[in-house]
C-alpha cells in the first residue's frame, strides 16, 4: 500500500513551513500554476481566448488530480508534466483544451514550478532567519560584556565575550538572509519551447488589434492579415502572471538559477550550522556554558536534556554541501536539453529546500530558547590558572626584557604552575623578584582574564548596527 512521505526519518523538516511548501502536492500545484499562467499569458497576448485562460485557471487545483497516479505514469516519459498535461487537458472545457500547454515543453513547466516552489519556500525561510537574527541580537546585547574563554583548536586561547560570539552568529545569519533574498528576487520563469527558440509560439498569431502585437521586422502582415505577436512580450507576460523574474534567455541548459539557489541554500545551512556547532560544544556537560531550555528527551537516560535543535541543524549542515554539489554538477548540461542532468536536480533541490527550511525553523527556536550561564563562563575562565592571559603577559614582558627572554620566563612559570597546581600569578610574584626589569608591574590586573577582552564590546556594538 502506498503511503506518502510523512517525514518519519526527517525530524528536521517535519512540521516546518518548508515541509508544506515542498511536498508533492505543492510541486503539483506549482506545475498547475505554471500551466494556468501560460494560458493566461497567451490570452493577454491575443494568442488564446480570455475564457481559455480563466477555464484553465479554475481547473488548475491540485486537489483535483491524483499525485500517485501521475508519479507512476511519469515513468513512461521521464517526467510528471507529460501525464499532467493529459489530465489537465481532459479536465478543462472542450473549447479550452487546444490552449493547454500550447507551445511549451515539459521542462518549461517543471523548471518554472521549481522556481515557484523555491520562491514560496524561501519566503518562510527568510521569516525564520529574521526571527533567529532578532533573538541572537538580544543575546549579543545582553551579554555584550559577559566574559568567557575563547577557544582555538579545542583549547582555551584568550578571553572573549559571549556577546561577540552571538554577534558573529547574527552576522552569518544576516549574510544568509541577504543571499537568499537576492536569489529569491532573481528566480526566473522558464519559457523556450522544445529547444529554447520559442519557435512553436511563432506559429500562433495575434489579432492586429492586440495591444501587444508588433509589426514584423519587414513591415509585412502575416498571410492571414494578422500581425505576428512579440514573443518576448509573451515571455514577459508569463513571468508577470507567475510573480517570477523575466529571463533574458531560456535557461534549459543554462542552469545559473539552480546553481545560485544551491549556493545560497548551502551557505545558509552552514551559517546556521556554525551557531549549532558552538551550542553543541558549549552545552557539553563538562563545559555547561549554554543550554537549550527545551532539551530533548533520551529513550534510555531520564536525566538528559539533549540539545535537539542544534543537533538537527548540525545534521542539515552536513548534508547540504553534498546536495549542492549534485546541483552544481548539473551545470555541465549538453545540447539544448540534457538527458539526466536536468532530471538529477529535482530531488536534491527539494531536499536542500527542506533541509534549510527545517534548519532555519530550528535556528529560530534555538536562539529563542537558548539559556546562557555567565557564572559557568566565569568559572571556566579560571581552568588554566591564569594561562589564558599568557599572550598579554608575553607582550608586556617582551617590552621590558625582550621577546626571547619573555617566552623563556613565561614557559618556566607555566611549567611550575602546572607542576605545583598553583595559579600562574603566584608563580609570577617570585619571577618579578628575579627580574628587576619587570618590577612594578601590576600582576593582579595583568592576570585578570576579565580585563583582557580587547575590543569585544565595541565590535559587538558595531555588529549590532547592521540591519
Amino acid at each position: 500500500m502506498y503511503e506518502s512521505d510523512a517525514g518519519l526519518l526527517a525530524p528536521g523538516r517535519a512540521g516546518s513551513p518548508a515541509e508544506a511548501t515542498t511536498g508533492d502536492r505543492a510541486f503539483l500545484q506549482a506545475m498547475l500554476d505554471a500551466e494556468a499562467a501560460l494560458t493566461r499569458a497567451q490570452s493577454a497576448c491575443g494568442l488564446a481566448p480570455a475564457e481559455a485562460g480563466r477555464a484553465v485557471t479554475r481547473t488548475a487545483d491540485a486537489d483535483g488530480f491524483d499525485v500517485r497516479d501521475l508519479a507512476l505514469r511519469a515513468r513512461s516519459g521521464g517526467n510528471p508534466v507529460i501525464p499532467l498535461v493529459v489530465d489537465l487537458t481532459a479536465a478543462v472545457p472542450e473549447d479550452a483544451r487546444p490552449y493547454v500547454h500550447r507551445g511549451a515543453t515539459s521542462q518549461d513547466i517543471l523548471d518554472t514550478a521549481a522556481m515557484l516552489v523555491a520562491s514560496r519556500t524561501l519566503a518562510t525561510v527568510l521569516d525564520d532567519l529574521e526571527r533567529a537574527a532578532g533573538e541572537v541580537a538580544r543575546h549579543a546585547a545582553t551579554h555584550r560584556d559577559t566574559q568567557m574563554a575563547g577557544r582555538t583548536l579545542t583549547q582555551h586561547a584568550v578571553p572573549t565575550t559571549f556577546g561577540l560570539k552571538a554577534a558573529g552568529w547574527r552576522a552569518l545569519i544576516l549574510d544568509a538572509r541577504d543571499r537568499l533574498s537576492a536569489v529569491r528576487a532573481s528566480l526566473p520563469a522558464q519559457l523556450g519551447g522544445a529547444a529554447g527558440t520559442l519557435a512553436a509560439f511563432s506559429a500562433f498569431s495575434a489579432p492586429a488589434a492586440s495591444p501587444v502585437a508588433e509589426e514584423r521586422t519587414d513591415g509585412q502582415e502575416g498571410t492571414d492579415g494578422r500581425r505576428e505577436v512579440d514573443l518576448l512580450a509573451l515571455v514577459a507576460a508569463y513571468a508577470r502572471e507567475l510573480g517570477l523574474a523575466e529571463p533574458v534567455l531560456p535557461w534549459h541548459t543554462l542552469r545559473t538559477p539552480i546553481a545560485d539557489l544551491a549556493g545560497a541554500l548551502a551557505f545558509t545551512a552552514g551559517a546556521l550550522g556554525k551557531m549549532a556547532a558552538d551550542v553543541l560544544t558549549l552545552s557539553r556537560t563538562e563545559i555547561g556554558e549554554v543550554e537549550e531550555e527545551e532539551g530533548g528527551d533520551s529513550s534510555a537516560l531520564p536525566h538528559k536534556a539533549n540539545p535537539v535543535h542544534a543537533t538537527l541543524i548540525a545534521a542539515a549542515a552536513r548534508r547540504a554541501p553534498g546536495l549542492a554539489a549534485t546541483l552544481y554538477g548539473s551545470l555541465a548540461a549538453e545540447d539544448e536539453r540534457p538527458a539526466g542532468a536536468w532530471h538529477a536536480e529535482w530531488e536534491p533541490l527539494r531536499d536542500l529546500l527542506r533541509l534549510v527550511g527545517g534548519a532555519a525553523h530550528d535556528g529560530a527556536a534555538l536562539a529563542a530558547g537558548l539559556r546562557v550561564v555567565p557564572y559557568t563562563m566565569r568559572e571556566n575562565l579560571q581552568l588554566t590558572d591564569g594561562l589564558i592571559v599568557s599572550e598579554r603577559l608575553a607582550a608586556v614582558f617582551a617590552d621590558r626584557i625582550g621577546r626571547a627572554r619573555a617566552r623563556e620566563v613565561l614557559a618556566a612559570a607555566a611549567d611550575r604552575a602546572h607542576s605545583e597546581t598553583t595559579d600562574l600569578a603566584d608563580v609570577l610574584f617570585d619571577v618579578l623578584r628575579e627580574e628587576p626589569e619587570l618590577a612594578g608591574l601590576d600582576l593582579a590586573e595583568l592576570t585578570d582574564p576579565t580585563r583582557y577582552t580587547g575590543c569585544a564590546g565595541p565590535l559587538t556594538d558595531r555588529a549590532l548596527e547592521r540591519r
